[in-house]
């Protein structure tokens, strides 16, 4: 079970990566959906990475560009789902 600082790292993280998926894809989600998005992603991005045996090095409180990468991944991932769920015809 990660430490608590490491969660609220990976919450931030996942935040921001959402602000970044959401401006590659040329979406226009609300502020507040970017960041549920991208808090989502984090949790998507970890599971992903973790199937694939990538394991960042690094697991102590503080800020690194695994995490941001999990998180940007699994923003990635989860708005190309929702697009496709959600498509409009």
């Amino acid at each position: 079970m990660p430490e608590t600082g490491q969660m609220i790292v990976w919450l931030i993280t996942g935040a921001l990566a959402g602000a970044a998926a959401n401006k590659l894809l040329r979406r226009e989600y609300s502020f507040a959906a970017v960041v549920i998005i991208g808090l989502l992603g984090a949790v998507v991005g970890g599971f992903l990475f973790d199937l694939a045996g990538i394991d960042p090095p690094d697991k102590t409180f503080t800020f690194t560009l695994a995490d941001l990468i999990t998180s940007f991944v699994g923003a990635l991932v989860l708005i190309m789902i929702v697009q496709l769920l959600f498509r409009r015809k």
